[in-house]
């Protein structure tokens, strides 16, 4: 005998939610397996008079893993983080892995031979200095004699 089950939206939104961070989770997964993606690294920037500071995590790799290049007005940063321990069965696996990559644009010049690169217990701090303004100066008109 066919039952009868009255609609809900909120059922339907539910599972509409569900499928979409399945489809999600499964496609990201797919593509670290994979290895052709590069994700997006998290990073922190701010700003002084004199300075940019650029501060990203990057835990498991020294700091001859770390690519940085600076480039006209673009500053990219490229690290591969650790890949998980195989053969082992994970009853949790949150901690990131993979090809990651962040690529910016500096809207102000940087003095590039004092870029300072630092990396201190898996953070990787990039400091900046910007180039000083250039000063309007007097100049002095002599007659010709």
């Amino acid at each position: 005998m066919p039952t009868t089950v009255r609609w809900s939206p909120r059922r339907e939104l539910v599972s509409l939610r569900e499928a979409m961070d399945r489809l999600l989770e499964e496609g990201l997964a797919e593509q670290r397996v994979r290895g052709h993606s590069e994700a997006r690294l998290p990073i922190d920037v701010y700003t002084t008079a004199s300075e940019i500071v650029v501060i990203s995590a990057v835990p498991g790799v020294t700091p001859e893993e770390v690519q940085v290049t600076l480039e006209g007005d673009t500053l990219t940063i490229r690290v591969e983080l650790p890949s998980p321990l195989e053969n082992v069965e994970y009853l949790f696996q949150e901690r990131p892995f993979g090809r990651y990559s962040r690529a910016l644009t500096l809207n102000v010049p940087i003095d590039v031979d004092n870029v300072d690169a630092t990396f201190d217990n898996g953070l990787l701090i990039l400091t900046l200095p910007k180039v000083s303004p250039a000063k309007p100066q007097t100049i002095k008109v002599k007659t010709k004699a």
